[in-house]
């Protein structure tokens, strides 16, 4: 990568716009965007959640987040059912496209590693690392 005497703010929030972009192209097979992709992940990895604990851990707003599900659901992608308290709605992958979610998730480490980041493990586990640190002040 290029040095760059750009704040450190917008030369994050455009490697994220570049990697988004490239991430979008390769889920563009499976008709998905990374904004979709983000919550398919985020439920792949936590297990049903209701759409606020999805907004707070993705750090989304709820219209967004709520359109992206709709979409989700019309593909067919995932569930909503009725939770505890009436107003909420647990959201979970579909059962017939949980493998096609896992099988998607290693498509996609793999990629990561392999052609869009270019990183050795060490690097990569320092911008592991860096990354958790941002917007934490210890």
């Amino acid at each position: 990568m290029k040095s760059s005497n750009h704040n450190l703010v917008h030369l994050l929030n455009q490697q994220v716009r570049l990697l988004n972009k490239q991430i979008n192209e390769k889920l563009n097979e499976f008709g998905l965007y990374t904004s979709q992709w983000s919550i398919l992940y985020c439920l792949y990895k936590n297990g049903p959640m209701t759409q606020t604990a999805i907004c707070q851990y993705l750090n989304v707003e709820a219209p967004t987040v709520t359109r992206t599900l709709t979409r989700l659901e019309e593909k067919d992608w995932i569930t909503r059912k009725p939770g505890l308290d009436k107003r909420a709605r647990i959201i979970q992958i579909k059962e017939s496209t949980f493998d096609q979610v896992a099988e998607l998730a290693n498509i996609i480490r793999t990629y990561e590693d392999e052609e869009l980041l270019g990183l050795t493990k060490e690097e990569e586990h320092q911008l592991r690392t860096l990354l958790n640190k941002l917007g934490t002040k210890e």
